[in-house]
């Protein structure tokens, strides 16, 4: 049975050119950077070159940039990192209500410790208002993370207006940008943005790597102490076919940047519209203008979602109801009951996330899947059937509309 693929969002395989550069830190160059001899000196260089290469990806200087094990590592380090390091001047913090659980557990952590948060609404789409954003802000208010991407409805959100505000105010920004990074072009000079969490596995690159920006002055605890590796803040030896492996997979992707995010654009709207021409009672969720190119999110009625994804998976197509870190959970997700969704429509909702490797053929079959499986699910579901002999009504048809261009 062939497989395919659409949780890019969940991981991503690694491409063979990044396999390609690795190996060799594997064995012959499996020396430590923090060694003086030539071996170690060869990892040393390998690891400079490839923070030079990230940072040069995102406009910062190579001396901003630090290696990390993955997003959630980033996450946590900017966040208590930067909110115990600047305590003296205030304790409040802001992020929004459909943060990665990376960032609103890290803000839930440092509520225990005395901190107070803020967690912004979002509209329908899942957008934060810029004046809303503004008017949370106060005189004790230090730090604000806002992901730049939703990794769940792909809603890309307004960063360099949100980061605009927060720099008037003297407040630290921090965006997770670990679904938008080599996925939608990102200078953070020009955004203004103070701090960035990015991760490999994201972009077709290795797990266990990630990387942190640090704008220069941002003051931090240091992550772990021990030794001098990354300047001193985070003390553990660097991974360094991780780390050589992230640069290449974000070299491959942004140099494919014009022309992947177009043809992913064009597979997620062929998807999106057949959808939602196809299938009755099937809501999109999240933008579709401020979307990112390769995110699809619809939720149907009268389906729950666990019984879609196993049937899905019984004809090979690897698909997500939400984020991978919770996927175990029985709840619906936060992202759309934040959004608005009523529980039993949130129950229903499907994710599938685009690759490198995704084709039309793979979309028009999971469609396809998609649409004999909700067919068999309702046909076992006691309120589609009553709402076939009329004792109930549609909160689809009745509380949502299908966008203009469906058609």
């Amino acid at each position: 049975m062939k497989q395919i693929y659409l949780d890019n969002a969940s991981t991503t395989p690694l491409r063979p050119e990044v396999l390609d550069v690795m190996l060799p830190y594997f064995t012959g160059e499996f020396g430590n950077p923090s060694s003086i001899y030539p071996l170690g000196q060869h990892a040393s260089d390998a690891v400079a070159a490839a923070r030079e290469q990230l940072a040069g990806f995102i406009g910062a200087k190579s001396k901003e940039v630090y290696f990390t094990s993955g997003g959630t590592e980033s996450d946590n380090w900017a966040i208590k990192g930067y909110a115990h390091a600047n305590a003296a001047r205030g304790k409040h913090l802001i992020t929004s209500a459909i943060e990665h659980h990376a960032v609103l557990h890290a803000f839930q952590a440092l509520e225990r410790d005395g901190f107070e948060v803020t967690y912004l609404p979002v509209d329908a789409e899942g957008l934060i208002s810029p004046a809303g954003f503004e008017a949370a802000i106060r005189e004790d208010t230090i730090l604000a993370s806002i992901m730049f991407a939703n990794n769940e409805i792909g809603t890309i959100e307004p960063i360099a207006e949100l980061a605009a505000i927060a720099k008037a105010h003297g407040v630290a920004f921090h965006t997770d940008a670990v679904q938008a990074f080599a996925h939608v072009p990102i200078n953070v000079d020009e955004l203004g943005i103070d701090m960035l969490s990015a991760s490999a596995h994201k972009l077709n690159g290795p797990k266990g790597v990630g990387l942190l920006y640090l704008r220069r002055g941002i003051k931090v605890d240091n992550l772990m102490d021990g030794g001098q590796q990354e300047r001193g803040r985070r003390a553990t030896t660097e991974n360094v076919p991780g780390i050589v492996g992230f640069a290449k997979a974000a070299e491959l992707a942004f140099a494919e940047l014009d022309t992947e995010v177009p043809r992913l654009r064009g597979l997620r709207d062929h998807a999106i519209k057949r959808i939602l021409v196809e299938i009755p009672f099937a809501k999109l969720n999240g933008s579709w203008k401020d979307r990112l190119a390769n995110n699809v999110n619809c939720s149907f009625e009268f389906i729950e979602g666990e019984g879609m994804l196993l049937q899905l998976a019984a004809r090979g197509i690897c698909v997500s109801s939400g984020s991978a870190c919770t996927s175990g959970s029985l709840d619906p997700s936060h992202v759309l009951l934040a959004i608005g969704l009523p529980h039993e429509i949130a129950h229903g909702s499907l994710r599938l996330t685009l690759g490198h490797d995704t084709t039309q053929e793979d979309i028009d079959f999971a469609v396809d899947s998609l649409k004999a499986t909700l067919e068999n699910l309702r046909m076992m579901s006691p309120l589609y059937e009553d709402y076939q002999r009329g004792n109930y009504a549609s909160i689809i048809e009745t509380r949502f509309s299908t966008p203009p261009d469906a058609n």
